[in-house]
């Protein structure tokens, strides 16, 4: 078969291994080595898998790969998050999360990111909607909710999420459809497995909506807040997936200029101090 024309995943995987140093891996280069970087064989020992099965693989004699098999072989291979989803659409698969990714690290550039939004609530949702970072103004938007982070815990479990969410019925709704979205995407995440047995089981809220078999993204969201300190508060929300961290978003709510809201989010920056990236709830207010 040509590899012009039929087997464009052997092609990726011959192109990623020879960029390989073996001394990056833990082998031994040199010798009698005649091609550059990684030897197939050693490929198949890094991802576990017979020295065979790569070969056909690679050959385009294998063409049914499992989603398991592809993780190891990207992680031998140590591709990036955009080349790992490059390989599993070239063997006909959607990308998933690998077991133990990083997906509840945010990289430092994004933590930055955030403090780069003085009058904007900005954060970063895991895929179960943890908050996994936040800058000042959105830690003191989210503040009534103590050290609660997962917003879907926060919206069905916390006493004060039907006060300071006015629009609560609408904002419920628009997350659970999102977190069956999510839980299509990321089928073995095992927080929103755990979120979805609990919340069917105690919350009928929760599985009413979750039957519906609708599905949505978080997109451009709407939010009304009814502060205890600033009052009410209308934010516009736009959503960013994160590139490098699939799973990810980055969620940036801002109000009108001009508007009261603006000013009841520049009220809330000043008293709760200079802008931070701590994990949501964690932070020390000064007393």
């Amino acid at each position: 078969m040509s590899d012009k024309s039929g087997n464009p995943l052997g092609r990726f995987l011959r192109a990623h291994r020879a960029r390989l140093d073996p001394a990056e891996v833990g082998l031994r280069g040199g010798g009698d080595r005649r091609v550059a970087g990684l030897r197939r064989e050693e490929v198949a020992v890094l991802a576990g898998v017979s020295a065979d099965y790569y070969a056909r693989l690679e050959q385009g004699r294998e063409r049914n790969p499992s989603p398991r098999l592809l993780d190891a072989i990207g992680q031998a291979l140590r591709l990036d998050a955009d080349a790992r989803g490059h390989l599993f659409r070239l063997a006909g698969l959607n990308p998933r999360l690998a077991p133990g990714s990083s997906r509840d690290l945010v990289h430092p550039t994004l933590l930055h990111l955030l403090d780069s939004f003085p009058a904007a609530a900005a954060y970063v949702l895991s895929p179960s909607f943890d908050v996994l970072a936040a800058n000042a103004v959105a830690e003191a938007l989210l503040s009534p909710f103590g050290r609660m982070r997962n917003m879907v815990r926060v919206l069905f479990q916390h006493p004060e999420a039907k006060t300071v969410f006015a629009e609560w019925p609408t904002l419920v709704e628009t997350t659970v459809h999102a977190l069956r979205l999510n839980a299509t995407a990321y089928p073995n995440d095992p927080e929103i497995r755990a979120l979805v047995a609990e919340f069917t089981t105690t919350v009928p809220e929760f599985r009413t909506l979750w039957e519906d078999q609708q599905v949505s993204g978080l997109n451009r969201l709407f939010k009304v807040f009814v502060h205890p300190e600033a009052g009410r508060i209308e934010l516009t929300y736009q959503t960013f997936d994160v590139r490098d961290a699939p799973g990810q978003q980055l969620l940036v709510g801002t109000p009108e200029p001009g508007s009261r809201s603006a000013e009841a989010l520049a009220y809330l920056a000043s008293v709760h101090g200079a802008p931070h990236h701590l994990p949501y709830g964690t932070s020390q207010r000064p007393s």
